[in-house]
């Protein structure tokens, strides 16, 4: 397929970009930040400023030397979280541009679309307990920041534009936080004190393993609106995760009997519907490293 994929030079972004590569799709890495690797061969970049329609909707119709049509689209492309500029403006940038992505897209017969969710949906920090653990898809969002409520109003987006055209598919992955392996050598320091990463149940997304789900859910042969949690199968800590749950969260339900380090971001539904399995763990990484 032939693949637009917004946000291509950033940390998830990067990993997407080579793995629908290395699988044989044609890329094309729109950014207003130029790569900071060299590109795997064939991929392709170009400067658009997504808050601008005009610009998305040429690039989707074919700049100069564009290509004529494209398959798929990955908008991965936003402020990446909270407090990184403020609300307003972190709102006004992310919401626009996703409906200027998900606009284009249909004025131009585009109807398999990726994009970029969040767990923050699911209520992180979690100073409200979670309902239950391990969290998946079932219960009402709860976005408790301006990032995390844009991050909901793209959903919603997603499902009227899905609505007006039956035949689109548009799949939202809840990516969990971030990481390249350079990140890991400092994951055993979470030990010495469980609460730096209670904010998200002491869930990751390895970006090797994100880009597989993207690819996934991009090959998937469905069509209408869906969400999917994407995180790890294992969490930050080496402690086991009743443990951790049992010291945090007492009152909170546990649904099934946990795995040892077994995330508490529930990526059965992306197992089962996408195939998705990750293939990393911080674990391997430092375990190589010492």
């Amino acid at each position: 397929m032939r693949i637009v994929v917004t946000g291509g030079s950033g940390k998830l972004g990067r990993a997407v970009v080579a793995d629908l590569a290395a699988h044989g799709h044609e890329v094309w890495n729109v950014d207003v930040t130029l790569p900071r690797d060299e590109a795997p061969s064939g991929v392709r970049f170009s400067r658009v400023d997504l808050t601008d329609f005009g610009q998305v909707y040429e690039l989707f119709h074919g700049i100069d030397e564009g290509w004529p049509t494209i398959d798929g689209v990955v908008h991965l492309a936003a402020i990446p979280g909270p407090a990184q500029v403020p609300n307003a403006a972190l709102f006004a940038n992310n919401v626009r541009g996703s409906y200027n992505v998900f606009a284009a897209a249909r004025h131009a017969e585009i109807r398999n679309i990726v994009w970029a969710s969040s767990e923050t949906l699911l209520g992180l920090p979690f100073d409200s307990p979670p309902p239950y653990v391990p969290i998946d898809e079932e219960y009402t969002v709860r976005p408790e920041t301006a990032y995390a409520l844009a991050k909901a109003v793209d959903e919603e987006m997603a499902r009227h534009f899905c609505r007006w055209d039956p035949a689109t598919k548009m799949i939202g992955l809840r990516f969990s936080n971030v990481m390249e392996p350079g990140d890991y050598a400092r994951f055993p320091a979470f030990d010495s004190d469980p609460s730096i990463r209670k904010w998200n149940l002491w869930a990751y997304i390895d970006a090797r393993d994100g880009a597989q789900a993207v690819r996934r859910a991009l090959e998937l042969d469905a069509t209408g609106m869906d969400v999917f949690i994407i995180a790890n199968a294992d969490t930050v800590m080496s402690r086991s995760s009743a443990d951790l749950v049992a010291e945090s969260y007492p009152a909170v339900e546990v649904r099934r009997t946990l795995g040892e380090h077994e995330t508490l971001l529930s990526i059965d539904k992306a197992r089962r519907v996408l195939g998705y399995e990750p293939q990393h763990s911080w674990r391997d990484e430092v375990s190589r490293g010492r």
